[in-house]
């Protein structure tokens, strides 16, 4: 009987590579989007580092009527130009994201200053434009340091400390590690690495159930002088090694892109060596099997290569939703939580990211309350395919 296994083993792995093309998406999609996500992020972090060196230009209106504010931005690298002819002009051109930001200084500002009541200054901006959002904070930085050179000049004139209004002098204590920061960052990198691991073995899965029900090639396989509990395991086992195959790929694409993205200089460090490389693997892999059983599991309902392909698309998804879960929720890892498959592994992966101690006992529940998922997800897909009804 061990011999009907191994045939559909390697069946199943002959057909899949001979479908070239939904192989090649397949491990491309596990090796490409956690570089993708990676070099975006990497994207980001050059374009505000960027950002902060260069200078900012503001368009302002009225700026001969406060000649001190205007020294003071240009202190701060904000190269000042004419602004719009009105207030009208100004809101359109921001709008139309002409100009990221505008000043407006009103005709009363210097009445105002030499009343020592609040002047009041007019900053036109677009908080939906994203993409200036960085120059607009550093223009509002400014107008707040100014904001408060001011006062403290007024008080020493007058002749109080200006500390009186400073009655706590609150340090900012940051405990983190740069491991721990990375973290942050990282943290969803289970969730990739979980969702390719699925989509490496979604393609043979569906051709394996649905697509030989619709090829017709169902009913001579279970014809043969062979337990159909062999056949449906050579099969899952077969989905396994590709998701295991996609796996590796994505873990290498993590590893080769976090060389590349400069974490280091949001002070973050991720701690993502060869070993962690390989300690992730053996984290997953109980997941392995549990995410073989869990797509046949519901291929097997389906009547047509379609009909899989649209139901597994959506239940890939359902596995890491308690990834999604604790990321909004910021669990912190506890004994219960071991016995939730996914959920435990991406705990765990957190602490390895965070270069913080695991608990053993931690990963040995985690792996063994996924694998007996996985058991009884097998056992039920075993027993639907003895049913009669499998050909219709």
């Amino acid at each position: 009987m061990m011999r009907a296994f191994l045939v559909v083993f390697v069946k199943e792995i002959v057909d899949n590579f001979r479908d070239r093309r939904s192989l090649t998406v397949a491990l491309l999609m596990a090796f490409m989007m956690p570089a993708l996500i990676l070099f975006l992020i990497g994207f980001q972090i050059e374009r505000v580092s960027d950002s902060d060196d260069q200078s900012v230009t503001l368009p302002v209106i009225g700026a001969e009527r406060a000649p001190n504010l205007m020294r003071y931005l240009e202190s701060r690298n904000i190269e000042i130009v004419e602004g719009p002819a009105d207030a009208t002009a100004a809101a359109e051109a921001v709008e139309a994201g002409n100009r990221d930001a505008v000043l407006l200084i009103p005709d009363d500002f210097g009445a105002q200053l030499a009343d020592m009541i609040p002047a009041t200054v007019e900053l036109y901006s677009d908080q939906s434009n994203t993409a200036g959002n960085s120059e607009v904070g550093r223009v509002r930085d400014a107008l707040y340091g100014y904001n408060q050179t001011l006062a403290t000049v007024r008080l020493s004139a007058r002749g109080v400390n200006p500390m009186t209004l400073r009655p706590l002098n609150i340090d900012d204590i940051d405990v983190s590690t740069p491991s721990g920061r990375a973290a942050i960052v990282l943290g969803m990198m289970s969730y990739i690495l979980l969702f390719a691991l699925l989509m490496g073995g979604m393609s043979l899965t569906i051709d394996a159930t649905a697509g030989e029900r619709e090829r017709g090639s169902l009913e001579p396989l279970l014809s043969l002088p062979a337990s159909r509990t062999h056949l449906i395991l050579g099969k899952m086992a077969a989905t396994c090694l590709f998701m295991s195959l996609a796996l590796s790929l994505s873990l290498i694409s993590v590893f080769v892109s976090l060389k590349l993205v400069p974490l280091e200089q949001l002070g973050m460090t991720p701690n993502f060596s060869l070993n962690v490389v390989f300690a992730t693997f053996l984290l997953l892999c109980p997941f392995i099997p549990t995410g073989a059983a869990w797509m046949t599991l519901f291929a097997l309902f389906t009547k047509s290569f379609k009909e899989a392909q649209t139901w597994l698309g959506i239940l890939v998804l359902v596995p890491t939703l308690p990834i999604l879960i604790v990321s909004i929720l910021t669990l912190q890892p506890r004994f219960e939580y071991m016995f939730v498959p996914v959920l435990s592994q991406h705990l765990i992966l957190v602490d390895m990211i965070s270069n913080e101690p695991v608990n053993g006992l931690h990963v040995a529940v985690s792996a063994l309350s996924t694998l007996a998922v996985g058991a009884i997800l097998t056992w039920v897909c075993v027993r639907l395919y003895q049913r009669e009804s499998l050909l219709g």
